[in-house]
């Protein structure tokens, strides 16, 4: 049980920030709409809600290899290569995370003004910040997961979101609903 759910914390966590930033602003819509009065608060949680959702969700698409790659010159390469130059791609953006973990880090807890408050929240701004640190190393988490299962397990790890280019032959796009158009 532990271990689904830390297997899956990104997931979750982003199910629960979208409803909450969507019922905070459904909410926000219905006090303007009907009963003619805004509350200030809700509009920045949701913004930042929403950012810590970005994050958290890019954390998510490492976790399921879903990041957008440019991968039309691998059909020039031998398919004993692809693995190796995703993996040095990888192995890039690993090393782009660490850097900006040490940056934001180094930011939230020595560079940044102790007084800096949000403008209706009043929460010191190192909280908000703090998805930086938090996220970027569950990324690079997710990326050494990621090519654990690829390089050593030799596990086959897809994109969701691949789409096939051969479904696109122009042949195959000609048929609709089963018949050829002539």
């Amino acid at each position: 049980m532990l271990l689904k759910l830390l297997n899956n914390i990104e997931s979750y966590i982003c199910r629960t920030l979208l409803a909450t930033f969507v019922c905070l602003l459904f909410m926000q819509i219905v006090a303007r709409e009907i009963f003619g009065f805004s509350i200030s608060w809700i509009e920045e949680l949701s913004v930042y809600m929403f950012v810590w959702f970005v994050f958290f969700g890019a954390s998510y698409a490492a976790k399921m290899n879903a990041h957008n790659r440019v991968t039309f010159q691998f059909k020039f390469l031998p398919s004993y290569w692809i693995k190796f130059v995703e993996g040095f791609a990888d192995l890039f953006w690993i090393f782009f995370n660490v850097y900006f973990i040490y940056l934001a880090c180094d930011f939230v807890f020595f560079k940044m003004n102790k007084f800096w408050s949000s403008q209706t929240l009043g929460v010191q701004m190192k909280w908000i910040y703090m998805v930086l640190p938090v996220a970027f190393t569950l990324m690079t988490i997710r990326i050494l997961q990621v090519n654990y299962l690829k390089l050593i397990v030799r596990q086959e790890i897809n994109d969701p979101d691949k789409i096939d280019l051969e479904d696109f032959h122009p042949k195959k796009s000609a048929t609709i609903n089963g018949s050829k158009e002539t």
